[in-house]
């Protein structure tokens, strides 16, 4: 029953026949490729690949509904069985989401700081600088010296400084998580600073004098991090060179010294120098000793003393009351894909700094064969209810804060779905977690066209690696589900996630029925007949680096055409049959079906290609292969 309902939804799109374009491929075969996941030495990413002169958007539709994602115009879809990393299509019903705290709180933190309330914190790092820099400070020392401590006001500046120092922190670690360095998915402590008094600093070692502001996260974010790799697995195992190591998380020493590194342009702009030290996350006044006998006060400026300041090219206005907020302007832009020159320098500058990519690395062609080419068959809004107002096809959504570009989301607007392809964003504004935040806005964009196209319900992520810690963030879209390798149904997450935690290839609809049908508890026999031989002793449980969602796939890649077909399952109910006679082959400008030529070739060559036609039909499903035109290329 479940089948034949998949297969009625994954063909109510394409029977729309007002929808004009073909779908026209070429086989690459199969591909083996060094993987951006695992970070494996050889060619251990197995996939299948299509060259797509064309697609329809409801073909796409139905190839991601059996497990393929496009990188440009390249199609391509794992071998589960074979491939080091397998990957699951993830997506969620966008009706049924049900947001985190932590996801939330990321909405609630984008709202204030468009409006303004965020740049109280910049206002306060301007009173950190160095003094000698500004005829403003010397006013305000002045006051200070009067005020002292007794004042609440300076007292409040105080806190505002300790609260700012704390939030650069929590946003270094976020930019931790994001490049890899960090296990992302949990729920990570809150940075705290404190001031380090007159007192204290006397009694420091020689050098340490300067030091205003210390923090101790680095400690506890070692502690948390420990914690969670050992309840992920007791002890969490890591093959290396074939030897098994204890993993057992940072130290906070490498901590601290990471989030130093992260906090760079905090140093550059702040005049504060940062250093970890023992674990420890140390402030230093860039000052000489000589003005460093007092405390370092935030004291409240007469309104004389501010226009001094002003008139001098000061750096505080109206400081003798709260700083007046600075509202901005988001805006949100969705256009069709195509090369925009902001949007590649933008992409430039987040590869190299997010993902450590080299500059020669990150060029214009290849970001146009990876985010801006597309084969997509673009539809026109046709006012039906069968079609958003943008249309269905590729798109770029910009987000523009004060006119500045600051993100851009690669998106594919389809039948059923908006389907995540990538996001590069600005590295300094990863305050506001734009990840996090355009995919929320990503969702609500599917909620509300739901009104103008009903068939558009879900948001696909791409697709999930369990094995991949830093993909564990997608499954924080609750409740999503995972495609079942093998029969192509839709599996809740809490289902697969268990089952994931012991293998990395699952048929999982075996066991969605199951748990339908009996009690929540999986067997270890039923476990063992699935292919007790993948992934044992491989690498699949180190953690990447980067994660590039969609990796760039070369389709010149080392080809196993020639290897026998190694795609079986202890249990083949639900495997698609067809007839390959009823492929429509393209060769020489024409649209026939493989029986109406098959006599054309020899027997060699027709025995050669007829294996391939298997292939092909096997990868994209018998209805799809009747559908799709197959470019024969130098067989005619």
């Amino acid at each position: 029953m479940k089948k034949s309902k998949m297969r009625s939804e994954a063909s109510s799109s394409s029977n729309n026949s007002n929808r004009k374009g073909e779908t026209v491929v070429g086989d690459c075969g199969t591909c083996r490729s060094s993987c951006g996941y695992c970070k494996s030495s050889g060619r251990t990413s197995i996939t299948h690949g299509l060259w797509a002169y064309s697609v329809t958007v409801d073909d796409y539709q139905d190839l991601l509904d059996r497990g393929w994602r496009r990188s440009g115009s390249f199609l391509y879809k794992p071998d589960m069985e074979r491939t080091c990393c397998p990957s699951y299509t993830i997506r969620l019903r966008a009706s049924d989401f049900a947001p985190s705290k932590e996801q939330r709180r990321v909405s609630r933190r984008m709202q204030r700081f468009l409006d303004g309330t965020v740049d109280v914190e910049k206002k306060s790092v301007e009173l950190i600088k160095d003094p000698s820099t500004s005829n403003c400070n010397k006013v305000s020392s002045s006051v200070e010296n009067n005020s002292l401590s007794h004042n609440n006001e300076e007292n409040n500046k105080e806190e505002e400084i300790l609260q700012f120092l704390s939030g650069q922190i929590d946003n270094a670690v976020q930019l931790c998580i994001v490049r890899g360095q960090f296990l992302s998915g949990i729920q990570l402590p809150k940075a705290s600073v404190k001031k380090v008094s007159q007192a204290k600093r006397k009694l420091l070692v020689e050098g340490m004098e300067n030091l205003l502001y210390t923090s101790n996260i680095a400690f506890q974010l070692a502690a948390t991090l420990n914690r969670a790799q050992l309840a992920e697995k007791d002890v969490q195992q890591i093959r290396v060179f074939g030897q098994s190591i204890e993993d057992t998380g940072p130290s906070p020493k490498i901590i601290a010294a990471k989030l130093a590194s992260s906090l760079i342009q905090l140093a550059e702009t702040s005049g504060l120098s940062i250093r970890a030290c023992n674990g420890h996350l140390n402030f230093y006044s860039a000052m000489k000793q000589a003005s460093l006998d007092e405390d370092v006060h935030i004291g409240t400026v007469s309104k004389e003393s501010a226009k001094t300041c002003e008139s001098k090219g000061g750096c505080l206005k109206n400081s003798s009351e709260h700083p007046q907020a600075k509202r901005h302007k988001l805006q949100i832009r969705l256009k069709r894909s195509s090369f925009d020159p902001q949007e590649f320098e933008l992409y430039r500058r987040y590869q190299i700094k997010v993902h450590n990519d080299k500059p020669d690395q990150v060029t214009e062609t290849s970001y146009r064969r990876f985010l801006v080419d597309s084969p997509l068959v673009f539809v026109p809004p046709s006012g039906d209810d069968t079609v958003p107002p943008c249309g269905f096809g590729s798109f770029h959504q910009q987000y523009l804060i004060d006119d500045r570009l600051v993100a851009v989301g690669v998106i594919d607007i389809l039948p059923r779905c908006l389907s995540s392809k990538y996001l590069f964003w600005d590295p300094d504004y990863a305050f506001l977690s734009l990840g996090k935040y355009s995919a929320l806005q990503e969702i609500s964009w599917v909620k509300e066209n739901q009104t103008h196209c009903p068939t558009l319900q879900y948001y696909y992520l791409g697709y999930y690696i369990h094995s991949c810690r830093k993909m564990r963030y997608k499954a924080a879209y609750h409740p999503s589900e995972l495609l079942c390798p093998l029969r192509y149904q839709w599996v809740p997450y809490d289902i697969a996630r268990p089952l994931l935690d012991r293998k990395p290839y699952v048929v999982l609809s075996d066991f969605a029925s199951l748990q339908n049908e009996s009690s929540p508890c999986i067997s270890e026999n039923v476990m063992g007949c699935q292919h007790d031989d993948i992934g044992q002793g491989d690498s699949n449980d180190v953690r990447m680096d980067y994660d590039y969602d969609d990796e760039m796939l070369d389709p010149e890649s080392e080809s196993d055409d020639d290897e026998p077909d190694t795609e079986t399952s202890c249990q083949t109910v639900g495997v698609e049959d067809g007839d390959i006679s009823n492929i429509v082959i393209r060769g020489q400008g024409t649209r026939v079906r493989y029986k109406d030529i098959q006599r054309v070739f020899g027997p060699i060559q027709r025995r050669s290609l007829e294996s391939q036609l298997r292939k092909y039909m096997k990868v994209v499903g018998a209805e799809l292969s009747e559908r799709m035109v197959y470019a024969l290329g130098s067989y005619l």
